[in-house]
């Protein structure tokens, strides 16, 4: 599958007029979720900027794989292979026993929308508000005048780079968590 997307820096006030825009103009609101994303290196990933990541909810385990693809549209385009697991330390071992070591781990708060042709997330990290618009390039674009993004700034930089700017570092794995009475009880 291909990946089509574009992410915007948000300020708390912006982040809720587009919230108040998407509730206005009726996109389907899909619902919150909280995040763990483990980050895998070594091994094969760095060739061409591989993505190994574990992502965790309270619902669900998924494993992804991303491949970058070259793009001249501003947004960004990578192959995204996804399945869900049904037990995600299990294969956080396996991955460790092959050889890729957890990295980056960060968390995410997202409100996740269906608007028109894309699919509009708001997220919240330890580091920032950021808003990700996904779906075919027409559609963003489309997206980007009815939501009037034109003067947001665009984030160039994935979650794992800004990880590795904003997050604490302990030993080999560099992590932005919420404090722990932030983060929803298990």
């Amino acid at each position: 599958m291909m990946e089509i997307e574009k992410k915007y820096r948000l300020t708390a006030d912006r982040m809720s007029r587009i919230k108040n825009l998407l509730e206005e103009s009726g996109a389907k609101f899909l619902g919150d979720d909280f995040e763990e994303n483990i980050i895998f290196g070594g091994g094969s990933l760095k060739e061409n900027a591989k993505v190994l990541r574990i992502r965790k909810t309270q619902d669900r385990a998924i494993l992804t794989l991303k491949i970058p693809v070259e793009s001249y549209s501003g947004m960004k385009h990578r192959l995204e292979h996804e399945t869900g697991v049904t037990n995600a330390d299990t294969l956080n071992e396996i991955l460790t026993e092959l050889g890729f070591l957890p990295r980056l781990i960060y968390e995410k708060r997202r409100a996740t929308w269906h608007f028109r042709n894309v699919e509009v997330v708001l997220d919240e990290l330890p580091f920032g508000l950021y808003m990700e618009v996904e779906g075919s390039v027409t559609a963003i674009r489309e997206a980007e005048i009815l939501l009037d993004l034109d003067d947001l700034e665009v984030e160039h930089l994935p979650y794992p780079r800004l990880t590795a700017q904003h997050g604490v570092k302990t030993g080999s794995t560099v992590a932005a968590r919420f404090p722990k009475d932030e983060q929803p009880k298990s």
